[in-house]
C-alpha cells in the first residue's frame, strides 16, 4: 500500500479553515502537551494511542497537527493504513502557531 501525498498547510490555511469551519484540526501530541497549550478549536487524539476510527467523520477536511510537523505525518500514515483519508497536516505545528503570536488555549481536552 502506498502512502498518501500529504499537503503541508500553512498557518494561514489552518486559520482560514478553522474560521470557515471547513477543517477538523486534530492535535496528535500527548495529553500533557495539549493541556499546556493548544490551538483553539483543535481536538486531541494522541499519537501514542492513535486510533483512526476516532477521527472526526463529519464532512470537514481532517488536518493533523503536532508540535513541529513530524508526529502529524506519522499519524497521517497510521490513518491511511486504517482506511481513513487524511491528506493534510499543519506543517509548522504549535511551534509555528506560537511564533506567529496566535492565541493558545490551555486546559483539558473535551
Amino acid at each position: 500500500m502506498s502512502m498518501p501525498d500529504i499537503e503541508d498547510l500553512s498557518i494561514d490555511d489552518v486559520k482560514a479553515g478553522l474560521a470557515d469551519g471547513s477543517i477538523a484540526l486534530v492535535d496528535v501530541r500527548e495529553v500533557h502537551e495539549f493541556e499546556a497549550g493548544h490551538i483553539p478549536g483543535a481536538s486531541l487524539l494522541p499519537l501514542s494511542s492513535f486510533d483512526p476510527s476516532l477521527l472526526p467523520r463529519d464532512g470537514r477536511r481532517i488536518v493533523l497537527s503536532c508540535r513541529s510537523g513530524k508526529r502529524s505525518l506519522n499519524a497521517a500514515d497510521l490513518a491511511h493504513a486504517g482506511g481513513v483519508p487524511v491528506d493534510a497536516h499543519y506543517v509548522g505545528g504549535m511551534l509555528d502557531w506560537v511564533a506567529h503570536g496566535e492565541p493558545v488555549e490551555t486546559g483539558p481536552a473535551d
